[in-house]
Order: structure tokens, then sequence, then C-alpha cells
């Protein structure tokens, strides 16, 4: 089993997480504690269940909710992005980190279901 830290899904997830932070933060006050709090609160989901995944025999279940996490930030991104909090630049700069997740996160869910 290797440290959840030196994982890599776990090292751009943590980026992302303090990304989304920073980002919540410039958002106007009805947003910032509704989807920014939200989607913060979903970040830290994703990973927990990173953690959980690495230290568990039984890792689909917890490879299974960050998925479900990550696609729950992506659809908020999208929300922010239409209410005008967050620029196309910046939304799109958050998605293609979502996406390199969500692919790295569904190559482990293989993995672990061919063993």
């Amino acid at each position: 089993m290797a440290l959840y830290f030196a994982l890599p899904v776990y090292k751009k997830t943590y980026d992302l997480l303090l990304d989304l932070f920073d980002m919540s933060s410039n958002l106007s006050k009805l947003y910032k504690y509704t989807l920014g709090g939200r989607i913060q609160t979903e970040a830290i989901e994703v990973i927990v269940n990173i953690y959980k995944a690495n230290s568990s025999v039984e890792k689909l279940q917890f490879i299974s909710k960050s998925r479900e996490h990550i696609e729950i930030i992506r659809l908020m991104i999208r929300i922010l992005h239409d209410t005008k909090q967050i620029s196309l630049k910046r939304m799109i700069f958050i998605n293609n980190i979502i996406e390199d997740i969500s692919k790295q996160l569904a190559g482990w869910q293989k993995y672990c279901e061919n063993k």
C-alpha cells in the first residue's frame, strides 16, 4: 500500500481543494456561503474518500464515492459560471483538473475491478 499523500490522484485533488478554497473566497456573499461552502465540502469528501480507498481492502466503494463527489463539483462549477461568479477561463481551468482527477479515479476503479 502506497502512502496516500504520494498518490498522484491525491496530490491533484489536494491542489484542486486549495484552488476551490481560494476561488470561494472571491465569490459574492450569496454564493460564498451556499455553493462555495458546498463545493469545499464536496472537495474534502473526495480527498477523504481517496485516503479511505488507499487504506482499505474494499477500495471500490470509496473510489465510487470520490467519483460521485467530483462530478458534483463539476456541476457546481458550471452553476458558478452560469451565474457569472467565475469566468469562462477559470471554469475551464478547474474542469481540466477535475477531468484529470476523474480519469485517474476511473483508472484506479478499473484496476480494482480487474483484480
